[in-house]
């Protein structure tokens, strides 16, 4: 995908045009952050994200591309908060601490915004700097862990 078309996807990507791509509207929150950071977050998932994860961020059974409808419900589970942030994909993104830190939290209000419990708090830049500094080391064997704990707490991952 070329620049032009990843800049005019992400210009589709505004008011009901969203509605129709994701089938949903996503309301702003109270303290949302200004237009232009909400738009500059939703480019930076365009480009570093959308490939896999696709522009509703649906993911795809074929590569094993989780889907990120449902990321919030990682929030519910002791490690789910951090697991959303160290997992190779963002750790690798390119993206800076703050860029990372916006981009899950637009993910979250905007493309899993039913998954997202009420009493979310979201990412910041030092947060995302702490994960940093602990990898995950398996990714899949955490990932199975808190899969195993969200059906054992009726959560719905995938």
């Amino acid at each position: 995908m070329n620049r032009v078309h990843c800049l005019l996807v992400v210009a589709a990507l505004t008011g009901p045009v969203q509605a129709q791509v994701t089938g949903r509207q996503a309301a702003p929150r109270p303290g949302a952050e200004s237009v232009a950071t909400v738009s500059h977050a939703r480019s930076q998932y365009v480009l570093h994200c959308a490939g896999c994860h696709g522009m509703d961020g649906a993911g795809s059974s074929i590569g094993n591309v989780p889907d990120m409808r449902r990321l919030g419900q990682f929030l519910q589970l002791p490690g789910g908060r951090e697991f959303i942030i160290q997992v190779p994909g963002v750790m690798g993104s390119g993206l800076n601490d703050e860029e990372v830190a916006k981009v899950t939290n637009w993910v979250l209000a905007y493309l899993a915004p039913g998954s997202t419990p009420p009493n979310h708090k979201p990412y910041d830049a030092a947060e995302v700097q702490r994960a940093r500094q602990t990898p995950l080391l398996d990714v899949a064997a955490k990932r199975a862990k808190l899969v195993r704990l969200a059906q054992d707490n009726g959560i719905a991952l995938d």
